[in-house]
């Protein structure tokens, strides 16, 4: 109907001058003429019953004149009688073949009956009889546009806007022709112009925002919506890019809202929904666990919604709710690799499943995930010199301000150029002043973050990487899939997770014999490992502050704990064991920081009273800008470790802000990233050997004011001497361990 109506304004008619028919002018023709002109008049004032009847005077006085037939099919369209108008021109064109105008009125008739074929050939017609009939092109457009012939369309488009470039019409059909071509560039030009035109366009405005997003122009884009948004207020998919503009950006708040007016014209939008959750999640607000709740309930098979609910409850410590909701997602959806991956991190901080039971759930998901996706790349190109410079890749989900881009930034900039490119594949929505740092010190940057995993593989092979390596393991947002696929001939994981993928087409993994001490934890790894001599760690300060000058202890008159973790990884276990220490030392204190919602603050309450402790000698602190957080360490003497899952960023943090860490390290590489920290600076003395002996240590620790006044003013010295600052040494150490990987692929190609 609405084509109908466009293509009705089109009507051709002649100059008021013109003639069609040439010869001697006869008394009926200049009649004929005389009725056109009033009728013309007649028409103009909107008086199309007049129009009409002067128009059938012309035709009576002249029957054989073909203007008066087309003036009076133009007039019967007008005033909506399209079929008397169609044989009107029909009669126009009997008496005239080559009118362009009976041609195009004819031709346009046609064309809204569907009778292509003879609406092309009188619209080509009319275009022969006058190639700067702006009307006609415009009409065959779209019948080309019908035919899916967008290419010719386009060009019939590109010729009439070149006759008429302020045909706004025209532009806007111009503009969605080329969005269907994908030529998005000449399709932003196009809106671009019809926004200058017209500014108040909303369908416009909408079209040009959603362009630039998607040529990755979110700054200019953010513009084009927000005028959309003025134009209509309920326009939903400008304000879902708002929401996900400001989520990007790390706006919580302005994020939120714009979600709620959103979710106010579509409460049931599934996607949208989960964005709102991601959002209520990270800025603690205990409403995110409704949100994910009412997600499943809408769609029972949507994973990622499982995921982040059973992340709320992790953030809580409800570990055993949270497994429950994994379980629970694994049986409703089809596919829960995705979902199997945040629930094998999780029961690396249970202290209830042993090594090997949980090094043969890693295995299981490998050898499933590796026969869902086999290797696709039979033959790789890559030249087997054990030698030549190396294109080293790294996909990540996390670069931005996030521990496993700050220990990877000083690699990047460390490296030795002349051996190294570096590849980076950003698989994560989340940019910062890192990633642009991560951006400009890679040699090619990919942004991959709504692709598959068959595309960033395919992707990863055309690069001809030649180690590819994983920053997430089975944490954050794993690309598991995509290194199952196996695109580069030799495959990694480092850093981000500190235990077996289970995959065996990942062939090795990066660590340090702290963490892994040889014959310690090989057998319970798919992958071979590869022990950096130093430290899998090179630590950069987030931020620039100054220690504390004096204990705690000293100024408050009592022993100060502390802990910085996650709270998720504080165990029944650790609870206990902190309990203890407590109380055997009554008048000290525990600070706990990084606690998300009261839930988890008044377990963690209940756990300390119930074995004892006085509540009011345990100060909780929710999560903090990052000043606040080092901050806090100025109130700390001693933090205390948690098991099994041990801090590696915190005891750094630590250690930096003149805090010795107490650690209990276990079988498990995920127990011993604060003793593989802890041997950096040389404080072996604080790695204990069992619960009984970490307990004793703690309080032998905290009767001794002049160590800890001692390690606060000494702990950063030591660490800007030691291997764990110390960049040049840990690129060539990370260099070498790529060059290592290298050769053995190149010996067995060569082999």
């Amino acid at each position: 109907m609405m084509l109908r109506k466009v293509l009705n304004l089109l009507t051709g008619r002649p100059a008021p001058s013109g003639n069609s028919q040439a010869g001697p002018r006869n008394p009926a023709v200049e009649a004929a003429e005389a009725m056109i002109a009033e009728g013309n008049r007649a028409e103009e004032a909107g008086d199309l019953e007049t129009a009409c009847e002067r128009y059938r005077g012309a035709v009576q006085v002249a029957p054989h004149y073909a203007k008066a037939h087309l003036n009076l099919g133009i007039g019967l369209d007008a005033a909506g009688d399209s079929g008397k108008a169609f044989e009107s021109y029909r009669a126009a064109l009997a008496l005239d073949p080559g009118d362009a105008y009976a041609n195009y009125n004819l031709g346009r008739h046609l064309f809204l009956r569907s009778e292509f074929d003879q609406a092309e050939s009188l619209l080509r017609k009319a275009i022969d009889g006058n190639p700067e009939f702006v009307d006609a092109r415009v009409v065959l457009s779209r019948l080309l546009e019908q035919r899916k012939d967008f290419t010719g369309a386009a060009e019939e488009l590109e010729k009439a806007l070149r006759s008429r470039p302020g045909y706004l019409g025209a532009l806007r059909n111009y503009a969605d022709i080329l969005l269907t071509l994908n030529r998005l560039q000449d399709a932003e030009s196009a809106l671009r112009r019809a926004a200058a035109l017209d500014p108040n366009s909303f369908d416009t405005n909408l079209k040009l925002g959603s362009v630039l997003s998607t040529l990755q122009r979110d700054a200019e884009a953010e513009r084009f919506f927000r005028e959309a948004i003025r134009c209509n207020p309920d326009c939903f998919e400008a304000r879902v890019f708002l929401v996900d503009a400001h989520l990007t950006r790390g706006e919580l708040a302005q994020a939120a809202n714009e979600a709620e007016a959103a979710l106010k014209l579509r409460p049931g939008s599934t996607h949208l929904l989960f964005n709102y959750g991601v959002i209520l999640k990270r800025l603690s607000r205990p409403e995110a666990e409704t949100v994910f709740r009412s997600i499943i309930d809408l769609d029972a098979t949507y994973a990622r919604a499982y995921q982040m609910l059973a992340a709320v409850l992790l953030s809580q410590c409800r570990t055993r709710e949270a497994l429950d909701v994994f379980a629970q997602g694994r049986e409703r959806c089809p596919d829960a690799f995705d979902l199997e991956s945040p629930e094998i991190f999780a029961l690396n901080c249970q202290d209830d499943i042993s090594i090997d039971e949980l090094f043969a759930r890693h295995v299981d998901f490998g050898a499933r995930l590796e026969r869902q996706e086999p290797p696709r790349f039979g033959t790789f190109g890559n030249v087997p010199d054990p030698e030549r410079r190396l294109r080293i890749g790294f996909i990540s989900a996390d670069f931005h301000c996030h521990v496993v881009t700050l220990f990877l930034i000083p690699l990047l900039e460390k490296r030795n150029r002349s051996a190294i490119e570096v590849y980076c594949y950003s698989t994560g929505d989340t940019m910062d002043e890192y990633t642009k740092r991560v951006r400009a010190l890679s040699d090619v940057w990919h942004a991959v973050g709504q692709r598959p995993a068959g595309e960033i593989s395919d992707l990863v092979h055309r690069d001809q990487v030649d180690i590819l390596v994983d920053l997430a393991g089975h944490s954050g947002v794993p690309s598991l899939r995509v290194f199952a696929q196996r695109p580069a001939p030799v495959q990694a994981t480092w850093l981000g997770y500190l235990n077996t993928t289970g995959l065996t087409r990942i062939q090795y993994r990066l660590t340090d014999n702290q963490c892994d001490p040889p014959g310690l934890t090989d057998r319970y790894h798919t992958e071979k490992l590869i022990r950096l001599p130093h430290s899998q760690w090179c630590y950069r300060p987030l931020v620039n502050i100054a220690a504390g000058e004096e204990v705690s202890a000293g100024k408050n008159g009592h022993v100060t704990f502390g802990s910085f973790n996650q709270i998720v990884k504080i165990s029944p276990v650790a609870r206990k064991l902190w309990g203890n220490i407590l109380n055997r030392l009554p008048d000290s204190r525990l600070v706990v920081v990084g606690i998300m919602g009261d839930r988890a603050r008044e377990d963690l309450l209940a756990d300390f009273s119930n074995a004892g402790v006085d509540r009011n000698r345990i100060t909780m602190v929710p999560f903090l800008p990052t000043r606040e957080y080092f901050g806090w360490y100025r109130e700390v003497d001693i933090a205390l470790d948690t098991m099994p899952f041990s801090g590696g960023t915190t005891t750094c943090d630590a250690l930096w802000m003149g805090v010795p860490v107490v650690t209990l390290p276990g079988v498990r590489p995920w127990s011993r990233s604060a003793s593989s920290v802890l041997s950096m600076v040389g404080l072996e003395d604080w790695i204990a050997t069992s619960p009984e002996d970490y307990a004793q240590r703690a309080i032998q620790f905290a009767g001794q004011p002049a160590i800890l006044s001692e390690l606060r003013t000494a702990l950063r010295s030591r660490m800007l001497e030691s291997p764990l600052m110390d960049e040049e040494l840990f690129a060539r150490d990370v260099e070498n361990a790529c060059r290592s990987m290298w050769k053995s692929w190149c010996e067995r190609k060569e082999g």
